[in-house]
């Protein structure tokens, strides 16, 4: 019977279909952007996204288009669905290429991919952004980068550079992270190579600091002790006080106990 019934729904014509048309029968458009609002405001993206995809699709170049293409891609945003945000993002700039919101949808698309991978227990449990794959963030600085290329006085302009700040920062440490377990491995080449590329590319990071003192281990473990003795005469001169991520307390909690379990061996 439940066969039966199933198959029923197969070749009904999608009744649920209609059922939904029936639901927003005589909306116009400002119905649905008031109740799409009103769903956003509460924290119910799906059933906002449902109404602006329905917004859209009754109403394609209403006065609003532009607008709701953009409500769209936030509401995905808020919705943690990154992929969609993105992706209507794109599809805004490349119709809207002159809306005066264009900058809004560089920084959006930024926003999406900065949080892309965050998950609900890193939210609310310590966690080191450095330890997560860095394709994402690496994504997300190329936005913001675009964002202030192409529109410098745009008011997203200063959180965007602050974003970028941290995206770099984390970057830096990655690789950070990276040479440690070249070290741990004794791959001392592969760990001096990371190292350099830290010091090289990513000047005045905090990371820079902790890529001096791998690339004076795999020196020395090299038997290269000119380098290594180079490399500590540099470390010495930059930070006589010690390396200031470990005495400002940016080594997080969640970083000693990757280091403690081992999750990087």
């Amino acid at each position: 019977m439940v066969g039966c019934s199933s198959l029923g729904n197969l070749f009904s014509g999608g009744d649920s279909e209609e059922k939904s048309e029936e639901k927003y029968t005589g909306w116009n458009s400002a119905k649905f952007r008031e109740e799409a609002k009103k769903k956003l405001d509460v924290g119910d993206y799906e059933k906002a996204i449902e109404l602006y995809e329905a917004l859209e699709s009754r109403f394609p170049y209403g006065q609003y288009a532009a607008q709701t293409q953009i409500d769209i891609a936030y509401a995905y945003y808020k919705n943690n669905d990154s992929e969609a945000a993105t992706a209507a993002a794109d599809r805004f700039i490349k119709t809207n290429p002159r809306n005066p919101n264009v900058d809004y949808a560089y920084f959006l698309k930024g926003l999406a991919n900065y949080n892309r991978g965050i998950g609900f227990v890193d939210r609310f449990l310590p966690s080191d952004p450095s330890q997560r794959d860095t394709s994402s963030a690496n994504d997300a600085y190329k936005n913001f980068e675009e964002l202030l290329s192409k529109y410098p006085q745009s008011r997203y302009r200063n959180e965007a550079k602050l974003r970028m700040t941290a995206l770099r920062n984390n970057i830096a440490m990655h690789e950070v992270q990276i040479a440690r377990y070249y070290i741990k491995r004794k791959a001392y080449v592969a760990a001096a190579n990371r190292a350099t590329e830290v010091i090289e590319n990513y000047q005045r990071a905090p990371a820079v600091p902790l890529a001096l003192e791998i690339l004076q281990e795999a020196y020395t473990n090299l038997g290269l002790t000119d380098l290594a003795q180079d490399t500590k005469r540099v470390y010495d001169l930059n930070f006589p006080n010690g390396t200031p991520v470990q005495s400002e307390g940016l080594v997080t909690f969640s970083h000693r106990v990757w280091d403690f379990i081992g999750f990087d061996k």
